[in-house]
């Protein structure tokens, strides 16, 4: 079941802010009608009460031979309107005015004397003056006038203060948004700065100014940048040196074993020979991870182009891909670490993969795609994804086969370095498909 609560900090702060505005104005409103607003129309109705209990008793005065004339100048009838409620109907949109109207009604009953009742009048043309009509009696007789609604039981003024409260709501929302919006642009600026360094790139500084929490937050993380950009330079200054230095003797032993006179061993000579090369390999693999082209710009090219190259060197060796290449646009990458990445995927596949040897692009609306494919039946999916750590090799590899386990871990890091992901598929048919998906 998804959760309800927002996942990014700027909806929680927002969402948070529209809770607390509504409850702070549902307080306001409810403290506001029941202490400020009930009591006022409690008094008005007391007051519009005693005014009626006065009238009453003037006109149940009246003599009976001038009734018809008093009832003729007050507008009085013996009928209330057929449209008259006892009460007020229920609004949802004007709560406001039907909560105190109502009040002023019920206090207005317990106010009036025995025998007279209050009626009130729906108005029939939006603005018009509401009315009420209220039993009397002239000359003893019974009847109904129509008087006009006091103010206060009209509810204006507390919708002027509705309207406002609402508007200081909104007003307050919208400050907490831009303010948020300000505080969280830093924290994107941080995001952005982590993907770069992710991909390999090495991005400005961000800038210390702003709150002290996001000033620290931006120092901690100059710094750590600025450790790992150092770490990386020493890590490939030591393995550059020990590249060379370690060369330099292997080196010399080759030439060593070339200048030896006769008589030689042979097969002691080529074992040798194999070993300088298993360790010149090995050398060579922990160079090409230390490196993986972070230095090597980015260029648009012609992806396309440079999987017919490589398919038709692998040709020239003896093993055939076929190939199935859609239309790409240029695509930016970086042309020796690309051609270092497909290298190793089509190595891996002649090496583990035996037979139907594929190569295929495709494009969407997001990335373009590159896949090897082979009908090897050796290792799955899921046991590739370890292998994208370092120093990992997997079970079908043989013993007497040369290498360091960083094959995979070099393709997985020169895709992220531009970007991308390196993704395992089951192939149609059999085999595997080893996906590298680079984003446009």
């Amino acid at each position: 079941m998804p959760s309800l609560i927002p996942r990014s900090l700027l909806a929680r702060n927002i969402v948070l802010l529209f809770a607390l505005v509504v409850v702070s104005e549902a307080c306001s409103l409810s403290v506001l009608l029941h202490y400020v607003q009930r009591p006022r129309v409690e008094r008005a109705a007391a007051v519009f009460g005693s005014y009626i209990t006065t009238l009453d008793t003037v006109l149940a005065a009246t003599p009976r031979a001038s009734r018809d004339v008093t009832v003729a100048r007050i507008g009085a009838r013996a009928d209330v309107p057929p449209d008259a409620l006892a009460a007020p109907p229920v609004k949802a949109l004007e709560f406001y005015r039907t909560h105190e109207l109502g009040i002023f009604l019920d206090t207005l009953r317990r106010h009036l004397p025995a025998g007279s009742d209050v009626r009130w009048e729906a108005e029939h043309v939006r603005g018009a003056p509401q009315t009420m009509w209220l039993r009397v009696h002239i000359a003893d007789a019974p009847y109904w006038i129509a008087l006009m609604l006091p103010e206060e039981a009209q509810g204006g003024r507390i919708l002027s203060a509705l309207l406002l409260a609402l508007s200081l709501g909104v007003l307050a929302a919208l400050t907490g948004f831009l303010l948020q919006l300000h505080l969280n642009r830093p924290l994107k600026h941080l995001a952005d700065a982590a993907r770069r360094i992710s991909a390999g790139d090495a991005p400005a500084p961000l800038p210390v100014d702003g709150p002290t929490e996001i000033a620290q937050v931006s120092t901690a993380f100059n710094q750590m940048t600025q450790a790992l950009q150092q770490a990386e330079a020493t890590r490939a200054v030591m393995l550059a040196g020990i590249s060379h230095d370690i060369r330099t003797p292997l080196t010399k032993l080759r030439l060593a074993m070339a200048m030896a006179g006769a008589p030689r061993d042979a097969p002691f000579t080529d074992a040798a020979e194999s070993y300088l090369d298993q360790i010149d390999t090995i050398l060579q693999q922990f160079m090409d991870y230390a490196g993986s082209g972070e230095r090597e710009a980015a260029q648009p090219g012609d992806l396309n182009a440079l999987v017919e190259q490589l398919a038709a060197d692998f040709a020239g060796l003896g093993h055939d891909f076929e190939l199935s290449l859609a239309d790409l646009p240029p695509v930016a990458f970086r042309p020796i670490s690309m051609m270092r990445l497909l290298m190793n995927l089509m190595q891996n596949a002649i090496k583990y993969g035996r037979s139907g040897f594929a190569v295929r692009t495709w494009r969407d609306a997001h990335a373009a795609y590159v896949a090897v494919g082979d009908r090897g039946t050796g290792l799955s999916a899921a046991e590739l994804e370890a292998l994208k750590a370092p120093f990992q090799r997997g079970r079908n590899a043989h013993s007497g086969t040369s290498g360091t386990g960083l094959g995979l871990a070099i393709v997985e890091r020169i895709a992220r370095l531009h970007g991308g992901t390196l993704q395992f598929h089951a192939r149609d048919g059999g085999g595997l498909e080893v996906w590298v998906v680079l984003p446009q």
